[in-house]
């Protein structure tokens, strides 16, 4: 039995369940101190990296996103976070894999590495919460998706921007997935709701929009309340745009939008969607280069953990 004690949990971790104490300052970072092995027997979660930001329409750097939630996790990862009935680490058996490796020189085969990277991931059995990387990543992951547990799904997207512009086939964009993916039924945008948004876009596609106006009037119940009636019982991916936290909480990202959820709001929101049909995850668009004090990358990382508790707490978990 490794010595609870010893420090570099993210190699030296013998048991995949369970909330050990390391000092926050030190040690091999992995996402919350958890073991990095591509050994996927007996593990219900795996969270892996996508570093791309090919897709970025305004400033670059979210390929760094992936490393520093990592490094931010380990702030909070030597306790239960505040509020949960229970340890998701209790109860699920999490691992770190890494980073989805592509070639950067050859960008249009990108997309097919990302979704078998998935694929050969969730179907060995785990699910997985992927670490952008721009949010085009969420396309790909949106088909290996599709693929295991059918076509369409649910999806909840939080996000300042709908990105689904309308767009040629074949595009890499990072603000037009959700319309490819909505026109090839990948998604159900009458299922689907997209939260936080605050930028123009006149087609909505169908999907039900609660934007960061309504929230804010409405509050977090009146949200929840939606959600859940719309997304019913569903499987459901979610995706979440740090841009959709206001610039103040979320700095660290390619395209700020004013006017955003506050880390309190959207904690809440995840927190509050308990029992929802949850398959599938991602947390994008940081970009650590733009943060100030790490705030953006400890916000994603505190979202994340709500969205494992958020997996925990899925129907016949």
């Amino acid at each position: 039995m490794t010595d609870k004690h010893a420090g570099d949990h993210a190699i030296l971790r013998d048991d995949l369940y369970g909330t050990t104490p390391e000092p926050t300052y030190a040690g091999a970072l992995s996402f919350m101190r958890r073991k990095y092995t591509r050994d996927l027997e007996g593990v219900d979660v795996v969270v892996t990296g996508v570093p791309l930001d090919t897709a970025t329409t305004n400033r670059p750097g979210a390929r760094l996103g992936p490393r520093a939630i990592r490094a931010a996790s380990s702030i909070m990862a030597w306790e239960r976070p505040y509020g949960m009935e229970f340890d998701p680490f209790d109860k699920l058996a999490v691992v770190d894999y890494g980073d989805c490796f592509f070639d950067f020189g050859r960008p249009q085969q990108v997309p097919d590495e990302i979704e078998k990277h998935a694929h050969d991931i969730i179907s060995q059995g785990p699910a997985l919460l992927s670490l952008g990387g721009d949010h085009f990543v969420a396309y790909p992951l949106l088909k290996a998706h599709a693929k295991k547990f059918g076509a369409p799904l649910a999806l909840i997207h939080f996000d300042a921007h709908s990105d689904t512009w309308a767009d040629e086939d074949d595009r890499i964009d990072h603000g037009t997935m959700f319309f490819h993916a909505a026109k090839q039924g990948l998604v159900d945008p009458a299922s689907s709701v997209q939260i936080g948004l605050r930028t123009t876009n006149n087609d909505t596609m169908g999907f039900n929009v609660l934007d960061a106006p309504w929230v804010h009037e409405n509050g977090i119940g009146a949200v929840v309340d939606k959600v859940k009636s719309i997304v019913g019982d569903r499987p459901a991916y979610v995706t979440f745009d740090i841009d959709c936290l206001d610039p103040s909480y979320a700095p660290g990202t390619g395209t700020p939008v004013c006017g955003g959820l506050t880390t309190h709001q959207a904690l809440s929101i995840l927190r509050g969607l308990a029992g929802v049909n949850v398959v599938g995850m991602d947390m994008v668009e940081v970009a650590p280069a733009y943060d100030v004090g790490e705030i953006t990358a400890l916000a994603a990382a505190a979202l994340c953990m709500e969205m494992l508790y958020l997996y925990a707490c899925r129907p016949g978990a």
